[in-house]
């Protein structure tokens, strides 16, 4: 049987990458899955090879920074779905560069997407997740993508790492509160090494830029992957099972934990 059969999730950042997959495996295990991302075109291509697999997605437009975006988003949930079970803040964006140039402005963005983003989207989504929650025995799931540098330094990027940090307490902190609320909701991080995606590609092409791990990007590359024990990149897949667990009910004692999948990056 389907582990997620019957459940509502909204993934963001569903358009590309590890959202995509995350959208695709929650997909597969039975999940009604909105796939909301800034970039609509790619949220709805994403839904759209859900549906022609047989499975149950639909797309909507959603850029995290905003909050009214997130109410908008709620009264979609609300009107589509009537509830929601499971909630993955899975959108981000990151900066490279020294902190001594990053602009106010980018500090600012990159706080909104990746910290703001996530708190807003428990804000909203509270309420369309407490109804089902209490009426299911697992109740329900929100799971953070956090990072590796959520957990260790990030030099060259300590605004992602200062975000990334901040959702680590963020989802520590919710947990707690809502289960001393008796939501019945739990609340779990989850952080990432280096993945193959586009935003590693191109976190690559900017260290290459700045010379921090060398000028040509085969050799970033190459010292990218030596930072895990494991010695390569994980995938997005590898993530997405993460996730699949932490939104099932096999992980109904697990909240406030951070789950690290990283390759080793942050035991060595």
């Amino acid at each position: 049987m389907a582990r997620l059969a019957g459940k509502f999730a909204l993934v963001t950042g569903a358009a590309h990458g590890i959202g995509a997959e995350i959208a695709r495996v929650l997909a597969g295990e039975g999940a009604a899955v909105v796939a909301a991302d800034i970039d609509r075109q790619g949220a709805d291509g994403v839904a759209a090879e859900i549906v022609a697999g047989g499975g149950q997605a639909r797309s909507i437009e959603l850029d995290v920074a905003e909050q009214s975006a997130w109410q908008a988003a709620a009264d979609s949930v609300a009107a589509n779905e009537g509830g929601l079970d499971i909630l993955v803040n899975n959108a981000g964006i990151v900066r490279v560069g020294r902190l001594e140039d990053l602009p106010l402005a980018d500090l600012e963005h990159i706080c909104r997407v990746n910290l703001i983003g996530g708190f807003l989207a428990i804000q909203h989504m509270l309420p369309l997740m407490k109804a089902r929650a209490a009426a299911s025995a697992a109740g329900g799931s929100i799971i953070n993508i956090s990072s590796a540098v959520g957990i260790k330094a990030y030099p060259f990027g300590a605004a992602y790492s200062m975000t990334k940090g901040g959702l680590r307490l963020l989802s520590k902190s919710a947990a707690v509160e809502f289960a001393l609320l008796g939501y019945n909701i739990r609340v779990n991080s989850i952080h990432p090494g280096l993945v193959e995606t586009p935003m590693l590609a191109q976190e690559i092409e900017r260290h290459a830029v700045l010379g921090t791990l060398g000028k040509d990007p085969a050799e970033v590359r190459r010292a990218f992957e030596r930072m895990a024990p494991v010695g390569r990149f994980g995938q997005p897949g590898e993530i997405a099972r993460a996730v699949l667990f932490l939104a099932s009910d096999d992980s109904a004692f697990m909240t406030g934990a951070e789950l690290v999948v990283d390759g080793g990056d942050t035991a060595s």
